[in-house]
């Protein structure tokens, strides 16, 4: 399964607890961390939420592990 890389860009002072919440549930506690993840449709839709906080960008994966 592809991976991606999530960087928390933005604070979320000033918005609401559940964005709050999504964030810290992404692994992301302070600005400009980046956390890797499976690209899953729960991930996806976290990210979706908070689309304005994070930057994405796709994972490439090592050549021994996508010959498996």
């Amino acid at each position: 399964m592809a991976k991606i890389r999530i960087t928390y860009t933005k604070s979320v002072i000033g918005y609401n607890a559940k964005q709050k919440a999504t964030v810290e549930a992404l692994g992301l506690r302070r600005l400009h961390q980046s956390v890797v993840h499976e690209d899953s449709s729960v991930i996806l839709g976290m990210v979706n939420k908070v689309s304005h906080l994070v930057r994405v960008e796709p994972v490439a994966e090592p050549a021994e592990e996508a010959a498996q």
